[in-house]
């Protein structure tokens, strides 16, 4: 069992990943890859990416990425940087960047439980070549297995974001601790993970806990093993859920026809209010270009423009609510 100890700071510093972060869903989706999880939208995800691996020879390239994420038990913290929640750029270069000293630590603790291939002796080392060909597969492997389920990722964590915020309206930040049953049980105190794999206590001495919602998360949530980087819970979501709200491709063309593919995507993902950043970053665009296309929309009526400190946080008017509803009859 997992135990997570909050403080009074902690409640207040706890906070819910505005998208899906990629770097996560590449690793855990490369545990599933190996274990194909339980259900069936991911037997079908299995079985094309295996077999356009196959195909095109592409798992040899891989062997050394695979073998550092078993799809049980511990796998290293190193390939699941803070910096992945700016973008799956941002987090390779983080892994390109890691300290020797947390290579080592980080590869004697996987060698524990497993042989590792030779090549992981010049990772453990440092050498730069070793790093450039992990993050080398890392980004091939994302191009494969990620990109083209974007889509699902990012309607599924959308679904479960806004039934979060419904929980942090409702109850404040011990109603969304809350509403992670039955994966995890909060006591007012200290959140509980029954089905984690070790027993261990995470104190998050007043840093605050960041919740990703998780796609590719399978059944039980996962953190960090080294309790001195930034406190991550990473959740899994109901795959189908956003999956069963997302608009139908008919549908999501013809307001894609009206407003230009891009921009209809701008004003989906304000439907729950979002920041400029938040929508670049669901988006895969720049922050000007989510700017530009909102100013756009607002000037249209079609949404309203907010500032909150530094953040500018766009919502929907009752005409873009009326025309994204419209989409969905």
């Amino acid at each position: 069992m997992l135990r997570i100890l909050f403080s009074g700071e902690d409640l207040a510093r706890t906070r819910v990943a505005p998208a899906p972060d990629p770097v996560w869903e590449l690793v855990l989706s490369l545990h599933l890859l190996q274990d194909g999880g339980r259900d069936g939208l991911i037997g079908d995800w299995r079985r094309e990416v295996r077999g356009i691996l196959r195909r095109d020879g592409r798992l040899a390239a891989m062997h050394l990425l695979l073998e550092l994420n078993p799809p049980h038990n511990y796998f290293p913290d190193f390939l699941t940087p803070w910096e992945g929640r700016y973008g799956l750029d941002a987090g390779l270069e983080a892994v390109r960047a890691t300290p020797k000293a947390r290579l080592r630590r980080d590869l004697s603790l996987l060698a524990q439980q497993r042989s590792l291939p030779a090549q992981a002796a010049g990772l453990a080392r440092g050498e730069p070549d070793m790093l450039r060909q992990l993050t080398a597969a890392m980004a091939e492997y994302g191009r494969v297995a990620i990109d083209p389920y974007h889509g699902w990722l990012r309607a599924a964590v959308d679904a479960d974001r806004a039934y979060r915020a419904r929980a942090l309206l409702d109850g404040g930040t011990h109603g969304l601790l809350a509403s992670l049953r039955p994966v995890a049980r909060w006591d007012g105190e200290v959140l509980s993970i029954p089905d984690y794999p070790s027993t261990r206590d995470l104190h998050l001495g007043g840093r605050g806990l960041w919740l990703v919602p998780s796609f590719f998360c399978d059944r039980v949530p996962v953190t960090l093993v080294d309790p001195t980087l930034p406190p991550v819970l990473v959740y899994p979501v109901d795959r189908l859920g956003g999956l069963r709200h997302a608009r139908p491709p008919a549908q999501r063309q013809a307001l894609g026809a009206l407003l230009g593919r891009t921009r209809a995507a701008v004003l989906a993902a304000a439907g729950g209010g979002s920041s400029t950043g938040e929508i670049a970053r669901r988006l895969h665009i720049s922050p000007a270009a989510a700017s530009q296309h909102a100013s756009v929309l607002r000037n249209a009526g079609l949404l309203v423009t907010r500032r909150d400190g530094n953040t500018v946080r766009h919502t929907l008017t009752p005409l873009g609510v009326a025309m994204l509803e419209g989409t969905q009859q």
